[in-house]
């Protein structure tokens, strides 16, 4: 009994420092969503230099994950977690100095890889739990996504009160305190690590099978959307209705927000009812809030027995805010379920499984700014961002109706009821 209650208060432990390093990895992450913006300024950048200035960090957070994963299950998740911090500390010191384009890019891709962070801590904290647990645990710890949110709150009053260079120096500043705090309160235990005569290839070999890539394209929606839109978010509100960019920073928050610090309901909510049922409902109510969110701002004139008469047609930023909450939790809810397929399927390989499906999600949240602000320059159409990401969901509503809605009968006449009791 006492050594089950130990293990219990290291597992708790670890989650909750595990959460709090994740947080301000993402943080840390998203950084260019804000000071993006007065480097676009002060550089003049077009939308697709400032979307590529946004994405380079998540190119290396998304590259790193598989490797990183495998570490985790080879090494343990304390250690390579440490390691990542450590490492990224210079990297963020070092951008309050840059002065040219380049430098950005190059420092970026270094910073980025705080970004690889949650590949370590998902079966990292997902072992310390049992089975049944462990949707609600890697939920918890993926609300650290909220570090999107908590960077919308901070970097904007740094900006504004001392200039853009201030923003990485605190930041440096609180991921070395973060380390510190992570290694006196994180664990270590031996059971948890894969056998050492495990290969590289042979964690691979799930590669193979179609659910890997199934699981890859859902979570390029509700995790790689969600790091794409966090970091365009503050520049669009700016943009379209003219606000100030703290103002923007709050607004755009309210997608962020949700969007992260639900994903420890989503996890509760897919141990509950599975990862198929939580999921399929996501997707359609991303289809409908990107649907609407898709309509550009519209003037047109009919003729009337009147007279010609003109009408406006676009979301206000009211509506707009409310339709992205709405989104940013639904896509909370996606990020957990998705990973509880994993928990479920790959329960002695999750590591690498969970790095592999975050590199997707990585890897949307890196090409999607970058079409955004491709489509923009083409465009004129600042909601073309949306258009896309409806076309990518609708990818995944039928790719998932052929291979587990048929089978399931979520909706046809022989579905099984909806219970809380299920």
């Amino acid at each position: 009994m006492g050594t089950e209650l130990r293990n219990e208060r290291k597992a708790w432990s670890v989650l909750i420092v595990s959460t709090l390093a994740f947080t301000v990895c993402f943080m840390v992450w998203m950084m260019f969503g804000v000071i993006g913006i007065p480097i676009k300024k002060m550089l003049n950048l077009n939308a697709t230099e400032f979307g590529l200035l946004t994405a380079m960090p998540v190119l290396t957070g998304s590259l790193i994950r598989v490797p990183l994963g495998i570490w985790t299950d080879k090494y343990g998740g304390r250690i390579v977690m440490a390691c990542v911090m450590a490492i990224t500390v210079p990297a963020i010191w070092l951008m309050s100095y840059a002065t040219e384009y380049w430098h950005f890019l190059v420092i970026g891709l270094f910073v980025g890889l705080a970004g690889g962070s949650f590949s370590v801590g998902t079966p990292y904290v997902a072992r310390w739990f049992p089975k049944n647990r462990q949707g609600m645990a890697m939920g918890v710890y993926g609300a650290g996504n909220s570090g999107a949110a908590v960077n919308k709150f901070v970097a904007p009053v740094l900006l504004v009160a001392f200039g853009w260079a201030m923003v990485p120096q605190v930041y440096a500043a609180i991921m070395l305190g973060t380390l510190v705090l992570f290694w006196f309160f994180s664990h270590s235990d031996p059971a948890h690590l894969v056998p050492s005569n495990v290969k590289f290839t042979d964690q691979l070999k799930a590669l193979k099978d179609p659910k890997v890539l199934k699981y890859c394209q859902y979570y390029s929606i509700v995790f790689g959307g969600y790091v794409a839109l966090s970091l365009w978010m503050v520049q669009y509100y700016v943009g379209e209705y003219g606000l100030d960019i703290r103002i923007a920073a709050l607004l755009a928050a309210c997608f962020s927000l949700p969007g992260g610090v639900l994903r420890a309901v989503g996890g509760v909510l897919s141990d509950k009812f599975g990862a198929h049922k939580v999921t399929w409902w996501v997707m359609w109510v991303s289809w409908v809030c990107l649907f609407l969110l898709s309509y550009p701002q519209t003037e047109f004139t009919v003729t009337t027995v009147d007279g010609p008469k003109t009408f406006q047609i676009g979301l206000n930023v009211y509506a707009f805010t409310a339709l992205m909450g709405v989104l940013g939790v639904s896509w909370a809810f996606g990020k957990a379920s998705v990973f509880k397929y994993i928990s479920d399927d790959y329960p002695t390989n999750i590591g690498a499984i969970s790095g592999i499906v975050g590199l997707a999600g990585g890897m949307g949240g890196f090409i999607l700014p970058i079409l955004f602000g491709a489509l923009m320059d083409l465009t004129g159409i600042r909601s073309s961002a949306f258009m896309l990401m409806y076309g990518v969901v609708w990818v995944s509503l039928i790719w998932m109706y052929w291979t587990e809605v048929r089978k399931a009968e979520v909706m046809g006449s022989n579905a099984k009821p909806f219970s809380l009791q299920n």
